[in-house]
């Protein structure tokens, strides 16, 4: 005890050389706080800190200032990024400063000016901004903005947050649209007194009722097929449902666009309006942005096609619209009332409107002999079935004969060519022809007029290292993205359909990114029946190359076949995409290295005095001096180093251990080799040795000899 006692209180320690080595505090008391001086506060800025911090910033950005309203100054100004590897490429933070007036006591906000920063990255930076500001109550302005730019490339590095964008929701279309029809100009009837005489008491049009069976069924019928077009139709781009389940926005593709009127070639949606009380009640369809006028006979002839075909479905009816809209639109309207003789007592006074040359029949107004009425011809006059008798009203009109409406056997519907006038020019196709086309060359279709992929499945290669990958559940227009299994690079694909007819046999586009198309997988296909216009249900038939498959129409029960024999891949063009807004993007690391220059100082860093190169490290391909160099300044765990840069000549080349491969420079140690041992490999010729090392100068066979 006495030893231990004496050993913790002697003043040193001896050491091997003889020297003593002191473990006693220089300072044993603490300083006192009277001697402590506190860092010197301006009087400016005791008097006013906020007019004295605003002074700092004007000084440091020369911002332009404006006054808020309610008192605020708001300062704009860019913010240039101190870091030299700065990794986004943005030359400044486009910064708006707003200061309130009772700073210090509320805080400060940032808004973020940059265009080409998404929303999302920007709500990182003001966030930021905040969380400092609220953090460091006792900063000044210049140190929050100092702050800011020291951690903008953590904020920027940050997840993109979540934006919202609101738009009004009161969506009154089914209201609105109503169809349209053509009204005769009125009659004015000179004599009172003959009135009584020719007119008959005209009962007002009965309220059609239901009963509440009729109701009841009606409900279920309408729940299973608006569940049904959901399914059908929910997931295209284009579908949009309204808040109270009346109006459906559905994509169309005409059949014949080319053969419709010009205002109708660009029409790409339609509005489906189902009553509460379908199919009692018939539905309805309207077109936004386009004429009425160019539109009525459309919207017409298929309200009175629903009213026939009541046992017709939802998906039925855009079918038909679908496939028979070019001959809808050249069929002349049935007026409402039939044309009643006038009376000989009747004077007809001058139309207020006419409506596409329709004239009036009557005499000439003799207040008004420059007027002139023609006769409306007689055949211009559609009869309704119920006057006619013995007549076949299949005879007069059919939605689905395309030969009544053709040029060739005329008719008062179709739109005849005058002499010298160009037909309307062809629509441009609405799927852009670029990337990758996928064609059934010699496809057999039988029974189905249309045929349409809904879920591709398709091989890949790298096109950096030819692995095949498997790319499964493409659907129209859904980018996928997939990483090659062998080196990791990232794969981008995006099908764009085409539908399948007797005169087209391309099934669609591929748009790829960092692969090729290599062959396609079973996929599921959805025809359409020929005899009735429906389109097979969900989830649809699965076929592949090489297969016949043949199933019935769930509608009218017709068989149908088809046959993909081959399937052909077209790369067309390249997809020229712009890569996905995952944030800034990086811009390339420029050292400023010369060739044939030395590294500044060799290459040498705190941690490793004898190393003379840097390293490129593949975790992020970043240069650091060494190991601990990256580590300090990333937050990943580094991976090896394949590649390094000479501190002698400055020229990056694959890794060696001992020396450069161009100006064979030694990586460690002396540059003409020293005398110290470095990890067991130094040298053992006494000449070259340094005298500081203890075998130098060591005798040999000095060591004592073992006594026997």
């Amino acid at each position: 005890m006495a030893e231990t006692s004496s050993s913790a209180n002697s003043p040193g320690v001896p050491r091997d050389d003889g020297t003593i080595q002191d473990r006693r505090q220089a300072v044993t008391k603490p300083v006192p706080a009277s001697r402590v001086v506190p860092k010197p506060v301006p009087q400016a800025q005791t008097k006013d800190p906020r007019e004295f911090q605003l002074g700092q910033i004007r000084r440091r950005f020369s911002p332009k200032e404006t006054k808020a309203s309610h008192g605020d100054t708001l300062l704009k100004f860019s913010l240039a990024p101190s870091d030299p590897d700065f990794p986004f490429e943005m030359t400044a933070l486009e910064c708006l400063l707003s200061v309130p007036i009772k700073y210090p006591g509320a805080r400060p906000t940032l808004k973020v000016g940059n265009k080409d920063i998404p929303r999302g990255f920007a709500l990182n930076v003001e966030a930021g901004f905040d969380g400092l500001a609220n953090d460091k109550l006792e900063a000044s302005l210049l140190d929050l903005m100092k702050a800011l730019d020291k951690n903008l490339e953590t904020f920027l590095s940050a997840p993109k947050a979540d934006t919202v964008k609101l738009v009004p929701n009161k969506d009154t279309r089914h209201l609105s649209v109503l169809p349209f029809r053509s009204v005769e100009p009125t009659a004015v009837i000179e004599d009172r007194s003959d009135i009584s005489q020719h007119t008959t008491p005209t009962s007002a049009k009965p309220v059609e009722t239901f009963t509440a069976e009729q109701k009841v069924e009606a409900s279920k019928k309408r729940e299973t097929e608006t569940r049904q077009l959901e399914a059908r139709m929910g997931r295209l781009p284009l579908y949009k449902k309204s808040s109270d389940g009346i109006a459906y926005t559905l994509p169309l593709e005409p059949r014949r666009r080319a053969e419709l009127p010009v205002a109708l070639q660009a029409v790409k949606t339609v509005q489906l309006f189902v009553p509460l009380l379908y199919p009692l009640q018939p539905c309805r369809i309207g077109f936004e942005g386009v004429d009425p006028a160019n539109s009525k006979a459309v919207i017409y002839r298929f309200e009175q096609k629903s009213k026939e075909k009541k046992e017709t479905s939802l998906m039925g009816h855009i079918n038909f619209l679908a496939q028979n809209m070019h001959v809808l639109v050249k069929t002349p309207l049935e007026p409402e009332l039939s044309v009643v003789q006038p009376a000989p007592s009747l004077t007809v006074t001058a139309p207020e409107s006419i409506d596409r040359g329709k004239a009036v029949e009557g005499h000439q107004d003799p207040d008004r002999s420059h007027i002139q009425y023609i006769t409306r011809p007689p055949e211009w006059n559609v009869i309704d079935a119920e006057d006619l008798s013995g007549t076949d009203t299949d005879d007069l009109y059919s939605y689905d004969t395309e030969e009544e409406t053709s040029d060739e056997d005329g008719g008062v519907g179709v739109k005849a060519a005058a002499a010298g006038e160009q037909e309307p020019s062809q629509q441009p196709t609405q799927n852009p022809e670029r990337g990758t086309a996928i064609s059934f060359p010699f496809i057999e279709l039988y029974g189905i007029e249309l045929l349409e992929i809904v879920v591709l499945n398709i091989t890949v290669k790298c096109e950096r290292c030819k692995d095949a990958t498997e790319v499964k559940g493409l659907k129209n227009g859904i980018t996928k993205s997939e990483s090659c299994r062998k080196c990791a690079s990232q794969l981008s694909i995006t099908f764009r359909r085409d539908f399948v007819h007797a005169h087209a046999v391309r099934a669609g586009f591929l748009d790829l990114e960092g692969c090729i198309v290599g062959d396609m997988l079973p996929s599921t296909f959805i025809p359409t029946c020929s005899q009735c216009s429906t389109a097979y249900p969900l989830p649809g038939i699965v076929s592949v190359q090489g297969e016949t498959t043949s199933n019935i129409c769930r509608e009218c029960h017709q068989k149908f076949t088809f046959k993909l024999p081959s399937v052909k891949f077209l790369r067309i063009s390249s997809s020229n995409r712009l890569p996905p807004s995952s944030g800034p993007r990086r811009k390339k690391e420029t050292l400023g290295l010369q060739p044939s220059t030395e590294l500044p100082k060799r290459g040498r860093c705190r941690h490793y005095s004898k190393s003379y190169r840097w390293f490129r490290f593949s975790c992020c391909q970043k240069v650091y001096a060494c190991d601990k160099c990256h580590d300090d300044e990333e937050e990943h765990p580094n991976e090896w180093a394949n590649r390094m840069i000479c501190g002698w000549c400055s020229r990056e080349q694959n890794y060696r251990p001992d020396e450069c491969g161009i100006c064979h420079g030694v990586m460690s140690g002396k540059r003409g080799g020293g005398g110290f041992w470095e990890g067991g490999k130094g040298t053992r010729d006494r000449v070259k040795m340094s005298r500081k090392d203890k075998r130098k100068f060591r005798r040999p066979g000095g060591a004592s000899k073992v006594k026997d």
